[in-house]
């Protein structure tokens, strides 16, 4: 399925002269979904405590309004929340497994305090839709069927963020089905594209990139063959705004993927095409927690609810996060950390 223009026109209406808040909205998803809100007509405030993102990406521009602080801090929430905002995106979180292993207390605290902070206000407030970003590799487990479901879920958790997202979306039923408030879950699969600056903690394509234009060999851990289900940011900004708004979507759960498999194998080799790396690839041991070989979701319900369908193509998606990258490149090589 491809949206029309006039769809796509309709979706961004819903969100004319709202007002709006972001949490995580500096990272590379939530400064996306900020800029889109913002052209749709929306005054967006922003809350992000900085941690894994960067001020600079957040357009400077007068519907946006940023705010610097954590989710956990209630009273920075109250101030945030005075504004009556209609729609909430819950994308703030300590990111991401390895980082949970390394700082299972802050995990919990960010992704299990600060979300049922956030729920809290968000109903005092009277807003009228919650969107809160899971994770496609916290719910399922090592060994889900392929592609996977939204109504398969496994407890057979194997790092704390895993344990934590699968926690936020409890919080989202408990809020939905004992407060009446309107919450979607969205599961979002290896998302990808410009925005994101490399990291110890970040995911697998800005750094392949980085390296990749320092010449550098790329290192797999695994054999490489196992696959994973790129998503383009902007393919999961605009599964974003389908749940903000789509009727049918309230209490439910979707996975917001690209739907298809690329090895990790494969995606290095591109990523060392295209940035011209004559470095190749290393071998190096799999970390113990990462145990699923292959992450394939299904996204008929969220085709058929909310009318998503990723139009992003990964050769193109990952031309344009090099292009990003070395038009940054002096910001990205300076906030690298490893």
């Amino acid at each position: 399925m491809r949206e029309t223009t006039e769809e796509m026109s309709g979706i961004r209406q819903n969100y004319d002269g709202r007002r709006v808040i972001v949490t995580g909205g500096a990272g590379a998803i939530g400064s996306s979904l900020t800029a889109a809100l913002a052209d749709a007509g929306a005054e967006v405030t922003v809350v992000d405590d900085l941690s894994s993102s960067s001020r600079w990406s957040i357009a400077a521009r007068s519907d946006v309004r940023f705010v610097e602080g954590s989710v956990v801090d209630d009273d920075l929430l109250a101030e945030v929340f005075r504004d009556k905002p209609s729609h909430v995106f819950h994308l703030a979180a300590l990111f991401a497994n390895q980082n949970s292993v390394d700082n299972p207390e802050r995990d919990l605290e960010v992704n299990g305090l600060g979300t049922l902070r956030v729920l809290h206000h968000a109903r005092r407030s009277g807003a009228q839709r919650v969107v809160f970003a899971s994770s496609g590799c916290a719910v399922y487990g090592s060994d889900p069927p392929q592609p996977v479901p939204e109504d398969y879920v496994a407890l057979d958790v194997h790092t704390p963020y895993q344990a934590t997202k699968l926690l936020g979306e409890l919080y989202c039923n408990y809020f939905t089905g004992q407060a009446g408030m309107s919450t979607v879950r969205v599961r979002l699969f290896n998302s990808y594209g410009p925005g994101e600056v490399p990291g110890r903690y970040r995911n697998v394509i800005p750094n392949f990139v980085y390296w990749a234009l320092r010449g550098e060999p790329l290192p797999i851990t695994g054999t490489g063959e196992e696959t994973r289900s790129f998503t383009y940011v902007g393919d999961i900004v605009d599964g974003l705004l389908r749940a903000g708004t789509t009727a049918g979507a309230s209490g439910e759960a979707f996975n917001l993927s690209s739907g298809s498999e690329t090895t990790i194998l494969a995606l290095a080799r591109a990523i060392n095409e295209m940035a011209g790396n004559r470095a190749g690839i290393r071998f190096v041991e799999r970390r113990a927690w990462d145990t699923q070989r292959r992450r394939l979701a299904s996204t008929e319900k969220a085709r058929r609810v909310l009318g998503f369908d990723a139009r992003m193509g990964l050769h193109e998606g990952l031309a344009n996060t090099v292009t990003w990258f070395r038009e940054r490149w002096a910001h990205i090589a300076a906030e690298a950390r490893f």
